[in-house]
């Protein structure tokens, strides 16, 4: 019986791309099911799935915790919808948010950091009875999965030398460029990974960049560039599975203008701030925080005039109007905690084309 569930991860129209990998032979092969691909122990290999939506339509499934069932259950997929069609299965235990193991962790802090995700997100799951086996082998599932595959973004300040990088391309071709980087120079301290590949720059892809095109590019970025990136190991990864890497996916955790997270508890005079519905600098509209009240929870908790809302709640409110976003304010009665950006970081990040998912 269904001791918790939760429901409505939302989202827009959703399109969830699957693919299976079996690291004994190096390939992966969508025609192949993973019932079929299993080891002497009876457990298979975990499957990603990357889920991308629009903001007013859900990944068609719920999550659940389940009395007797170990784990993060996937239940309820939608009679005909997308995850049905491409193959996530009833039963499967969900494994992996974003490249961040989530086995052993909260089932509603899993409900979150999915519908965090925004409008997408990378899955890996393992079907019901591997899961089960594994789990009575005393097996680690964390093992079962690549220690980190996430692609990296970062933002290089140049200095008297130079970005501290260079780039190589193979003759002829456009769009592959992999990067050399310089010990302890502006990319090095920077986060950029030495013999990575270059993805985006600024925000745009560099697919279909010529080696004279980037360096144009490069050029016109004055001191400051923001890069995403890839490790040839996360390369190979989604290579291997016909993903395509996005920001989104990011680790952005190097980044200026990092996002706060503000925990209100209400007093007797409320929280002590409004909430205005404006236009974003990037374009569309946005839900801001004003009139912060002196002495109020609010202005204790860190809240200053301007910031934007990203969450509310550990819930991203890409797609919410002002109406949407105040009922999940006041969803629960005396507190909330809020995911905020302040005026410059919200600039910065549109400018090179990262949105709140990548915040968040």
């Amino acid at each position: 019986a269904a001791m918790k569930q939760t429901k409505g991860l939302e989202g827009d129209k959703m399109s969830i791309i699957k693919f299976e990998f079996n690291p004994k032979v190096g390939i992966d092969n969508p025609a192949l099911t993973l019932t079929e691909d299993t080891d002497a122990e009876g457990v298979g290999e975990p499957r990603f799935y990357l889920l991308t939506k629009e903001s007013t339509e859900t990944f068609g499934f719920c999550l659940h915790e389940e009395l007797g069932c170990q784990g993060h259950v996937i239940r309820q997929l939608e009679l005909g919808g997308v995850a049905q069609r491409r193959g996530l299965q009833d039963g499967d235990r969900l494994l992996q948010v974003n490249g961040h193991f989530v086995d052993h962790m909260d089932h509603l802090r899993v409900v979150q950091k999915i519908k965090a995700s925004g409008n997408q997100v990378l899955l890996a799951v393992l079907d019901g009875d591997s899961y089960e086996a594994a789990k009575s082998l005393g097996r680690d599932l964390s093992q079962m999965l690549p220690d980190d595959i996430r692609p990296r973004l970062c933002h290089v300040t140049r200095d008297k030398s130079g970005f501290g990088f260079s780039v190589s391309c193979p003759e002829g071709t456009k769009g592959t460029f992999q990067l050399s980087v310089l010990q302890d120079g502006p990319a090095d301290r920077a986060g950029v990974p030495p013999g990575c590949w270059l993805l985006e720059l600024n925000g745009d892809s560099v697919k279909s960049y010529s080696h004279t095109q980037l360096t144009k590019k490069l050029k016109q970025s004055g001191n400051k560039v923001t890069l995403l990136v890839a490790s040839s190991a996360v390369e190979e990864f989604y290579r291997l599975r016909g993903l395509r890497v996005t920001a989104a996916l990011a680790d952005a955790s190097r980044l200026p203008f990092k996002v706060r997270e503000l925990h209100l508890v209400k007093g007797p005079a409320g929280y002590g701030f409004l909430l205005k519905e404006d236009d974003c600098s990037s374009g569309g509209v946005g839900q801001f925080l004003w009139e912060v009240d002196v002495g109020l929870p609010a202005e204790q908790a860190g809240m200053r005039e301007g910031d934007r809302v990203l969450a509310v709640n550990g819930e991203s409110i890409e797609g919410l109007d002002h109406e949407q976003t105040v009922h999940r304010i006041r969803a629960r009665e005396d507190q909330v905690t809020l995911l905020v950006i302040d005026p410059a970081g919200d600039e910065f990040y549109h400018s090179v084309g990262f949105g709140g998912t990548v915040l968040l």
